[in-house]
């Protein structure tokens, strides 16, 4: 049984931990930690699930219904536990207010004497934020700009100082992958972190620097490789309803932010007199120029905004310390998903369903303590990830706790319901202490760490613990392993090839009757641990030295030390 197995090893290490640091501190035992394990439930777990995956809950779409009854599920088993409401207001609820956009987008590209259609959702998706009823953007002209980026720490400018102003920039998905010198066959290790996604490659940024540059519109060239997601996850995602947070002035600086398929790119590309795939290869080289494709480009959006006012949803549990109970370890996970087209319903199971009933299960474990750990917990249910990311972003611009005493946070984000496994994936692999926490308490378990597989497509920059990594907090965001137990080998690759592909972002994100909950249970049993020892030990974690958040965090420390 799991629960035997992780009350057997994981109390010698407690004990070992709980020996180790100050006196001032309770011990870190299984006398106090093995009802909050037992508590955890895989059949709770799993009512959790079908219940936030229910039709009922029409796909949980900030500003439907399906949030009404999503927070309201929340709150109930919130105050059933006995947490108390997580804003200093008194409530359990963080308002996020939101515009939603539905943009019917049309364009077209003019080029050579030919006009290109571009055509939802055959190969073209595009959304503008702008105010007002219509969009227009007329005679622009396309120019090609590689991967988009500008990064002085690597040398790399895709722009060399030409100026965007008013025009359509036509941008590659993911990182420039720059070849290893001494290995033709490799990616250069010294550069956006070799096989891994830096945040240059996020799809977000492409957007935020073309707006920099004074750029109309900004199309992404999607390919499924680097994006990590097929051609329908970008329709089904972009082509409904979009939302961003509520600006308190001026509008949005981009006109049209779009994506076009890479077949369409080719023809774009033939049609204009170049290879598509030469100048690919010329995008990775940091000598790279933008190339005018001597076309123009066309777009029209009638737009239809509405205000949404969501809300995130936080629980906490007091710390016992007097002098470390204003610290904080924050458990997130995102409620949301995509809602309803017509009669489709998204319900959202694995994304992230899961994560949210894992959450609730937490908030029950923590009570069940004996007395509350040194730090306060603090259990914080996130709207619009999908929508970019927004509540995290809310929250960590507008923390209701302070982040320079946020100690870490430990996100939940879509696990998969298929059973045990030997290995525990950490997305982003390497970048806090964090880590170090979590590898003693899963080889408590009898598991080892293994790094992200696919580390280009960039999962790390693809969550809410990012909002807050940006603030420098230190984030710790693992998924479900690959080896499972009693499964062949690549049995556990495959399933995760077929939820992408088939599943993911599309209506048939179900629940499935021959799910396995004994893996979520054994992977909220290991988050438990680790932020039951993050909160009980007084050290604060930290990014490693030269992680890209590392100085945000130190100028953080510093800043409240010298106060």
């Amino acid at each position: 049984m799991i629960l035997r197995r992780v009350l057997a090893t994981a109390a010698v290490l407690l004990l070992t931990v709980a020996c180790a640091v100050v006196e001032d501190r309770p011990a870190v035992s299984m006398e106090m930690a093995g009802p909050a394990l037992e508590s955890i439930s895989g059949d709770r777990l799993l009512a959790h699930i079908e219940v936030l995956a229910s039709d009922e809950f029409e796909g949980r779409l900030p500003g439907t219904v399906g949030e009404e009854k999503t927070v309201a599920y929340l709150l109930e088993q919130f105050e059933s536990l006995g947490v108390e409401p997580g804003n200093p207001n008194g409530t359990y609820t963080q308002d996020v207010t939101l515009v939603g956009v539905r943009s019917n987008t049309t364009g077209s590209i003019a080029v050579d004497g030919q006009t290109l259609p571009l055509t939802f959702p055959e190969n073209f998706v595009g959304v503008s934020y702008r105010e007002g009823d219509r969009v227009e953007v007329t005679g622009s002209e396309v120019v090609f700009v590689g991967y988009g980026v500008e990064a002085p720490e690597y040398d790399w400018d895709d722009y060399e100082g030409q100026d965007m102003t008013g025009k359509t920039l036509v941008m590659l998905v993911s990182d420039p992958p720059v070849a290893d010198p001494n290995d033709p066959d490799a990616l250069d290790p010294d550069m956006f972190n070799g096989e891994a996604m830096t945040l240059y490659g996020r799809w977000t940024y492409k957007y935020e620097i073309g707006a920099s540059k004074g750029a109309d519109a900004v199309i992404i060239v999607h390919e499924t490789g680097p994006a990590g997601y097929p051609w329908d996850v970008v329709t089904g995602s972009w082509g409904g309803e979009n939302m961003s947070i509520q600006s308190d002035g001026g509008d949005a600086p981009l006109k049209v932010e779009a994506w076009i398929t890479d077949d369409f790119a080719r023809e774009l590309f033939a049609t204009a007199g170049h290879d598509f795939d030469a100048l690919k290869d010329r995008a990775r080289t940091a000598d790279f120029e933008p190339v005018p494709l001597g076309a123009t480009a066309e777009f029209t959006a009638d737009l239809q905004h509405r205000t949404v006012q969501s809300q995130n949803v936080v629980a906490k549990l007091p710390g016992a310390h007097p002098e470390r109970r204003d610290e904080y370890v924050l458990y997130i996970a995102h409620w949301d998903h995509l809602g309803r087209d017509g009669d489709l319903i998204y319900n959202g199971a694995v994304d992230n369903a899961t994560g949210t009933a894992m959450l609730i299960e937490m908030a029950r474990a923590y009570t069940l303590l004996p007395e509350p750990p040194d730090r306060s917990i603090l259990f914080l249910a996130l709207t619009a990830e999908e929508q970019g990311l927004l509540g995290a972003r809310h929250y960590a611009e507008n923390p209701l706790y302070p982040l320079e005493r946020t100690v870490a946070v430990i996100n939940m984000d879509a696990f998969f319901p298929w059973g045990r496994t030997e290995d525990v994936i950490v997305i982003g692999r390497g970048s806090s202490t964090l880590e170090d926490v979590l590898e003693r308490h899963a080889s408590a378990q009898g598991r080892v760490l293994e790094p992200d597989a696919e580390p280009e497509k960039g999962f790390f920059y693809r969550s809410d613990h990012f909002e807050f990594a940006r603030q420098g907090v230190p984030a710790l965001y693992i998924g479900t392993g690959t080896r499972f137990l009693d499964r062949p080998e690549g049995w556990g690759e495959a399933m995760r090839e077929e939820f992408t592909r088939d599943h993911y972002h599309k209506p048939t994100d179900e629940v499935q009757t021959d799910w396995d909950m004994s893996g979520l249970v054994e992977d909220s049993q290991l988050l438990f641990l680790v932020g039951y020892d993050v909160a009980q030990t007084p050290a604060y974690p930290n990014w490693h030295e030269g992680n890209e958040f590392r100085a945000r965090r130190d100028a953080m420390l510093a800043d409240r030390q010298g106060r």
